[in-house]
């Protein structure tokens, strides 16, 4: 039974002299192996009495376990010593404040429309909300956009599956439409509770509160470069009324204009345009007193007096009711605002420019 102890004490002192969990294994190959000297001794078995195996086979495998117990302890402190060591590499100072995740925020035109909905809200406007896939009656028709209209063509708009070819599904391409949506259903609810009924074809001309809203959103044209995306945001406004003129137009949007900038000494210029949904029509300029801006002209916005054909699809009555609409661009608002000169900037998504928003 020598030749066990010394095989033993073999393996311990190969085991212990090891000091890497790949030297240990090639360690244990050559004692518990296919060719190890456990594995030998099991072999020679084959030539003892039978009386003699159960006495060297019951020897041998106490040796192999003690063999198995040294090698487990041993793989125990190689790990053991692999996980100090990693602790001591990546010891942590708990002193330390915290790594703490950074903190997200609004996007430049969402704090855009934010301010604008403050600003009009302040003046008693209301927001209108709307579907994003129109009618062409709401998006052209109903504005009274010629059939041979420039704004129909494919080449400007994305037209969509559904519909009709006389009457197409489009993605909006200003959000004018919700002003009409909402104008309908506010003389409707009204009409109702005068008549009691709404007959086609009629115009109201009944007494009915004012209508007051803005419609901000997003919208959809074939145009992409420095300073236009084919989604980009707009915000349309309407005043109906039976005595809203063009003076009030000029006061509201200087007001909402010079708050908007926080600066009271804002020029704005109301020059004349066309638009098939207004008459008189008026594009609308701003020019900043000081500044990298100073003296330049820059267009901000479409305006008018509502035509009475828009008054009519209202279901109003043109003869009693009058009002006007402006439409801006959020997004242009939101370069001037932050001397942004890359509309593109705020639809790539990098956190370094968005950051700075915060």
């Amino acid at each position: 039974m020598n030749d066990l102890t010394t095989v033993v004490d073999s393996a311990v002192a190969a085991f212990a002299a090891v000091n890497t969990p790949a030297d240990l294994e090639n360690a244990k190959a050559q004692y518990l192996g296919k060719s190890g000297r456990i594995t030998d001794m099991m072999k020679g078995m084959a030539a003892l009495p039978v009386e003699e195996k159960k006495t060297r086979g019951a020897a041998i495998n106490l040796a192999k376990q003690a063999i198995e117990a040294a090698l487990n302890a041993r793989r125990q402190a190689l790990a053991d010593a692999e996980l100090q060591a990693q602790l001591q590499a990546e010891a942590l100072d708990v002193t330390l404040p915290g790594r703490q995740r950074g903190q997200g925020g609004l996007h430049p035109v969402s704090l855009t429309l934010e301010r604008i909905e403050a600003i009009f809200g302040s003046m008693g406007f209301e927001v209108a909300q709307g579907p994003e896939i129109e009618s062409d009656w709401f998006n052209f028709t109903a504005l009274n956009t010629p059939e041979d209209h420039p704004a129909r063509s494919m080449h400007d708009t994305f037209y969509v599956e559904g519909g009709s070819e006389a009457a197409p599904n489009l993605l909006r391409t200003h959000t004018s439409p919700m002003q009409i949506r909402h104008a309908v259903q506010h003389v409707k609810k009204h009409r109702l509770a005068a008549e009691g009924s709404v007959t086609a074809g009629d115009f109201f001309s009944g007494a009915m509160p004012e209508i007051r809203v803005i419609a901000p959103g997003r919208t959809y044209r074939v145009d992409s470069d420095a300073t236009h995306s084919p989604m980009f945001h707009q915000c349309e406004g309407l005043w109906v009324g039976e005595a809203i003129s063009f003076k009030d137009l000029k006061f509201v949007f200087t007001d909402f204009c010079r708050t908007f900038f926080e600066n009271k000494d804002l020029v704005l210029r109301f020059r004349p345009s066309f638009f098939p949904f207004t008459e008189p029509s008026a594009e609308i300029d701003i020019q900043f007193p000081s500044g990298p801006l100073a003296g330049r002209w820059l267009e901000v916005a479409g305006s008018g007096q509502v035509h009475p054909n828009v008054i009519r699809n209202m279901g109003l009555d043109p003869e009693r009711y009058i009002g006007f609409a402006f439409g801006m661009g959020p997004d242009r608002l939101t370069m001037l605002r932050y001397g942004v000169n890359d509309l593109r900037l705020f639809f790539d998504g990098d956190i370094r420019f968005l950051s700075q928003f915060r």
